[in-house]
């Protein structure tokens, strides 16, 4: 089977004096010519995606009859130093601790733009930066730091099954202007990150993992472990201090069970938590042109992935409870509470109160986890940005409050009666289920606090630019008022 690299890209190439060229009809006097110093994985799938573009391609390396065989026919590859006079642009596509090597190349690459694409192997955070390095090797060319985002398989396949956005920093505005020419033409999305000081947080950014769900995923298993020992003591250890029979067979189902509703309530409750802060914060200022404690920021911010890892609790205790009837455990304690109603001569076990109770508490738990699967999928970026900011607010404010609501309902529900027999509080400690709602009752009733009148109205105020400290104040449209502000300057 024929290598997929070495079939031509864009028709009409042809070897004249043995380089490779493109056809008169194709060439543009304007276009730039790519040389790419390196041939690794990178330096061929870049080649290859210029190529597409429509670029005609120079590849530098230290053996070139030996890397021609790894490049597509229409990539002329040659010496470094030839490669580096026939290309206006130049992709520096080497590891960064031989870039000393290219310094013999200085003369040739003299007033031309440099494309650093390289990473470190870690996170860096003192500097310099690896671009920085190479412009002080190379004073004389424009460095601009860009593509070390792109995997080469990203280049390869393309931005429609890949990432999009690339970061591109330098000091020269027109250096940069070329390379964001060429990201468009490769069917990227260009980001200015402004000067080549900015190189080291470019470099960095392949390196980051999940930066923004650390806090979440943190909290998500801190509070899975807490309900787990709290519900291990209650399910557990108190049959086995009572009664001396051990009901370790609950850990694998029952106590993961009893476990994740809990957390995926509080973290659904920590979704709306900042945003009454922040509220409340504003009320007190009387003025929104003041920031918020760092803390606040960083939690706002963090609200989605709160939210997403509430819905996975949720589909993983949904997934759980029904596998609870599948267990042998469950099918001894069914026969057996058969056995001995039959014993007991009781025809009838129809308990009414049992019945509505489980009826209710299932089906606000089934509406609670459809309306968080709502808004997972609203917070997805393709499914955002379909929606215009109302529509966007309406699900996440308006449909994630009635989301809290009916979660809090089924967590009642389930509880019913059953938070005040006696039976409920082994070691004396509140059942599971009352610990829980501490929290989303607290968010809720912050909630109706702010949609009494006096306070939606001062909220209002404030969000639309009202400041306590200063001589204005809102009145409704007439001849002495524009846009509902009147000028009370000489008061």
């Amino acid at each position: 089977m024929p290598d997929e690299m070495s079939r031509p890209l864009v028709p009409g190439w042809r070897e004249s004096g043995g380089s490779r060229q493109l056809e008169a009809s194709l060439s543009d006097p304007n276009t730039p010519t790519i040389g790419i110093l390196g041939t690794g994985d990178f330096s061929r799938s870049l080649a290859r995606r210029l190529v597409a573009s429509g670029y005609q391609v120079v590849v530098g390396s230290r053996s070139p009859a030996r890397s021609v065989a790894l490049f597509p026919e229409e990539v002329e590859v040659s010496s470094q130093m030839e490669a580096a006079t026939q290309a206006d642009v130049v992709f520096v596509a080497v590891f960064p601790e031989h870039h000393s090597t290219l310094v013999t190349l200085k003369s040739a690459l003299a007033g031309k733009t440099l494309v650093d694409v390289s990473n470190s192997l870690g996170i860096n955070r003192d500097g310099p930066s690896y671009a920085e390095h190479l412009s002080n090797l190379f004073p004389d060319s424009f460095v601009v730091k860009g593509f070390n985002t792109l995997s080469a398989w990203t280049l390869q396949m393309g931005p429609r099954h890949g990432i999009r956005q690339v970061p591109l920093c330098g000091n020269s505005s027109k250096a940069k202007d070329l390379v964001k020419h060429i990201c468009h033409r490769m069917g990227f999305i260009p980001v200015d990150m402004g000067f080549l000081s900015s190189s080291l947080e470019v470099e960095n950014l392949p390196h980051h993992l999940f930066p923004s769900w650390r806090i979440p995923v943190l909290c998500m298993l801190c509070l899975f472990i807490f309900f787990y020992l709290y519900n291990f003591i209650q399910e557990v250890i108190h049959p086995l201090v009572k009664t001396g029979k051990g009901a370790f067979y609950k850990m694998p189902i029952e106590v993961v069970n009893a476990s994740l509703p809990s957390v995926a309530l509080v973290m659904l409750a920590l979704v709306y938590l900042p945003g009454l802060f922040a509220a409340f914060i504003q009320l007190q200022w009387g003025t929104k042109y003041k920031r918020f404690p760092d803390w606040l920021d960083r939690w706002l911010t963090a609200r989605k992935q709160f939210g997403l890892c509430s819905f996975l609790c949720a589909v993983t205790h949904a997934v759980y409870s029904l596998s609870l009837p599948l267990r042998k455990s469950a099918r001894y304690k069914l026969s057996n509470m058969a056995y001995q109603q039959v014993k007991a001569g009781v025809e009838d076990s129809w308990n009414d109160e049992e019945v509505w109770r489980m009826e209710l508490y299932v089906s606000a738990g089934i509406m609670a986890l459809g309306l968080l699967s709502l808004l997972a999928v609203t917070s997805l970026p393709s499914v955002a940005n379909t929606l215009n900011w109302r529509e966007f607010t309406f699900i996440q404010s308006s449909l994630g409050f009635c989301a809290l609501v009916t979660a809090t309902a089924h967590t009642l529900i389930f509880g019913w009666n059953r938070a005040f027999a006696a039976a409920r509080y082994p070691f004396y400690l509140p059942p599971s289920f009352v610990l829980v709602l501490i929290l989303p009752c607290f968010v809720l009733c912050g909630r109706l606090a702010l949609l009494l009148p006096c306070v939606a109205g001062r909220l209002w105020k404030i969000r639309r630019g009202w400041e306590r400290s200063r001589q204005i104040r809102f009145a409704l449209p007439g001849e002495d008022c524009r846009n509902g502000v009147e000028d009370v300057s000489n008061v």
